[in-house]
């Protein structure tokens, strides 16, 4: 099927199923501990080996020699890897850095060598008898130093690095008030649950892992292109993700050296990657360096906004994209965003949820919360003012698909209390604690990627529904199985939903927020082609056939569905294709975000007490599982405010506090209850379900309504992230 027409009334539209708060299908197996994750599955690789990856000790220069000799003689291994002996490998695409090093280092805790044994223990003890000799190179690992000579990239997710519209520099010197300041945010890891883990066995000359991905059709292409054999021969399961906010994206080191491990030994081999390693061997959120520019008339009404952004990444990387959200989130005739990139030898920067948007709002919006206090305009009021409905640089001519950016802020505002707030900082106390409140807007843009899925119904009516989408905590199984009750009118127990496996279609994946609108509307075309087949089947008229309570109904005439399949069963591959209906339409997600706190005039700690968000993101297919991604956004957020932080030793090149010890996340200490509401909206434009993306919304913006609600309740303004409380205490000790 091909969207590239605006949707019109359909059987979505009905809604039985389709946006009720239907419980999670996959819930039972999780509490009970029998969804298998990659690192559990005995079933399907029995005798298994263990690997233990040994990391590069230096982040730049050179591997003379390996001596693997004490490791090899020790109880229980069975063969040691590194790139001397594992075969002649390639580099995909989507992996900056190679994933087996050697001889020369590219990042500190690239893997240089893979133990395998027999045992766990085995495996780890073995990996310290192996003698590594480097000679280590001067590497580039501050951000600020490579600002100097930070180049334009390329693109930026596929759009020039700069854009400029009208006379930015002009409009600004001109302007009646003006906000001109620098952000800055640190690099972060994305902490998820389930570290980065795979099993792996062969068959001959095909290859199976069983891994913790997000993308199983990507994997399938780089795992292939790595070791140098046909896509065919590589099957890639990814049933249950525990997390992976972008960091599982792409074929990382564990799948690759328990790939090369089990062919090694010629049995299965286990390889996780001990929490220690996840932050510097695999992705992270990158540093940036924001100025934000905005000039203004007196009451607030922008005339110039400029947003320039520097960050970091290996050589052949890409730059953090945080000015794209500057480019059609607020009015203003004189427009400037520029983009620039500085090499760094530290570990690959790549996504992470919402990358661009969740920093580059913590810049804008509160340079938005400066320019309002500075035109003694309410902040919702001066975000409503601004308000746009097309496309900025664009022009009417690209106007936006659906925008209630003013009906989330004025929804938002009522049901937080936001009347109530004192607009002079520093006003509110109780007891020793200095009460504020903040608020951000929140931006997304909405993208979709073509989807595939497979649709079966047995003799007996039952529906399985395949594809390779995977399901990363987000509530996939259970959305995908309300799209496919609500099309062939069943019930969601009627339904199996099987994901994550390359033998099944392909499909859109999860990222980007993407994942849950293409990946119903791919299993929407596929139903609806199953759907005229069976009205014909019946002797009905596609058109005029309705899909209801197990049964095909018709000119006065019902038939049970599984009548009209018949005892041989049917099954149907079909797919969603996108038109350019993109690049007519603007298409984003909005919201806006309220956060209370209360700030320790002695000490400076911050306690974040009330947080509220509204959040119009399209058709929400099922409310509980997007509140569950909403909520949990919204709680990065208050960690990239407050906490969140990769140290970097700039003399060698490597992030320091890398477990979870030290780096700090919120827990539920942290988080009080936090109040979503999901506006009503249908987006024509968008897909046939009328939905869009809604997980990294609720990240984006967060953080800045913490940050400003710390300014209303203290008058410290900071612009430097974290806001650890060493840099609160600091501007209350100078107020």
């Amino acid at each position: 099927m091909k969207f590239d027409q605006p949707a019109t009334l359909n059987p979505i539209d009905r809604a039985r199923v389709v946006g009720k708060p239907v419980d999670r299908i996959d819930g039972p197996l999780k509490v009970a501990g029998a969804a298998p994750y990659a690192y559990e599955r005995h079933d399907v690789a029995p005798n298994p080996a263990y690997g233990w990856m040994i990391g590069s000790a230096i982040a730049k220069g050179t591997i003379n020699s390996i001596d693997t000799t004490e490791a090899e003689a020790a109880p229980g291994v069975l063969a040691v890897l590194t790139h001397a002996n594992a075969g002649a490998l390639g580099k995909g695409n989507m992996n900056t850095a190679r994933l087996l090093g050697g001889p020369d280092i590219q990042h500190y805790d690239q893997a240089v060598a893979l133990v395998v044994a027999e045992t766990f223990e085995q495996a780890r003890d073995a990996a310290k008898l192996v003698r590594v000799d480097y000679t280590q190179g001067q590497g580039k690992f501050d951000l600020l130093v490579g600002v100097k000579t930070a180049q334009p990239p390329k693109s930026v997710q596929g759009s020039p690095a700069d854009t400029s519209v009208g006379d930015f520099d002009g409009a600004f010197k001109s302007a009646a008030v003006k906000v001109d300041q620098t952000y800055t945010t640190p690099d972060q890891s994305h902490a998820m649950m389930e570290p980065h883990a795979t099993t792996a066995a062969w068959a001959g000359d095909k290859l199976t892992v069983w891994t913790s991905n997000q993308m199983v059709t990507w994997a399938v292409k780089e795992m292939a292109k790595t070791l140098k054999i046909a896509p065919e021969n590589v099957q890639v399961v990814s049933p249950y993700i525990g997390g992976g906010f972008g960091s599982k994206l792409f074929l990382r080191a564990d799948a690759l050296l328990a790939a090369l491990g089990a062919r090694a030994v010629g049995r299965p081999v286990k390889v996780a990657l001990a929490r220690p390693q996840i932050p510097n061997n695999t992705t992270h959120r990158p540093a940036t360096i924001q100025r934000l520019r905005i000039g203004a008339t007196k009451d607030g009404v922008i005339q110039a906004i400029g947003h320039d952004v520097w960050a970091g990444d290996l050589p052949g990387g890409d730059v953090e994209s945080a000015g794209l959200q500057t480019r059609l989130l607020y009015a203003g005739k004189n427009r400037k965003t520029t983009h620039r990139l500085a090499e760094l030898d530290l570990p690959e920067g790549n996504a992470m949820r919402a990358p661009g948007e969740a920093v580059g709002l913590l810049a804008l919006e509160v340079a938005m919360d400066e320019l309002a206090e500075a035109c003694g305009v309410d902040p919702v009021e001066l975000r409503i003012k601004n308000d746009i409905q097309f496309d900025p640089e664009a022009g009417p001519k690209r106007p936006f698909s659906s925008r209630k950016l003013i009906e989330c802020l004025q929804q938002g505002a009522e049901r937080f209390g936001w009347s109530k707030r004192n607009p002079k900082p520093g006003q509110v106390r109780e007891g020793d604690f200095l009460i504020g409140m903040g608020v951000a807007a929140a931006f997304r843009n909405n993208m979709a990627m073509p989807s595939g899925a497979r649709v079966a119904i047995d003799g007996k009516g039952r529906i399985t529904v395949s594809t390779d989408m995977t399901d990363i905590g987000t509530g996939t199984y259970t959305i995908i199985a309300q799209t496919a009750a609500e099309l062939l009118g069943v019930n969601v127990s009627d339904v199996t939903v099987k994901l994550g496996d390359s033998s099944f279609p392909a499909s859109a994946g999860s990222g980007g927020q993407w994942g849950a609108n293409s990946s119903t509307a791919g299993v929407y075309a596929t139903c609806m082609t199953l759907r005229g087949m069976l009205a014909q089947k019946a002797g009905f008229n596609a058109e005029d056939a309705l899909f209801e309570d197990g049964m095909i109904k018709a000119a006065g005439k019902a038939i049970p569905l599984r009548d009209a399949v018949g005892r041989e069963g049917i099954s149907v591959d079909d797919k969603i294709e996108f038109g350019d209906l993109t690049e007519r339409y603007a298409q984003a997600t909005f919201g806006a975000h309220f956060c209370e706190v209360a700030v320790d005039r002695f000490t400076g700690e911050v306690h974040v007490r009330r947080m509220g968000g509204a959040f119009a993101a399209g058709r929400i297919l099922n409310p509980k599982t997007a509140r569950s991604q909403v909520i949990g956004a919204m709680t990065m957020g208050v960690g990239a405010a407050l906490m969140e932080e990769l140290v970097v030793d700039k003399r060698f090149g490597y992030f320091v506090n890398h477990d979870m010890a030290e780096y700090h996340v919120p827990v539920h200490a942290d988080i009080p209850e936090q109040d979503v509401l999901f506006l009503d909206e249908l987006d024509d434009k968008s897909s046939p379900m009328k939905a869009k993306g809604v997980g990294e919304l609720g990240i984006c913006g967060a953080g800045a309504a913490v940050a400003n609600a710390i300014y209303n309740a203290t008058g410290v303004r900071l612009r430097d992230y974290p806001m650890t409380l060493d840099k609160v205490i600091g501007g209350l000790t100078n107020a």
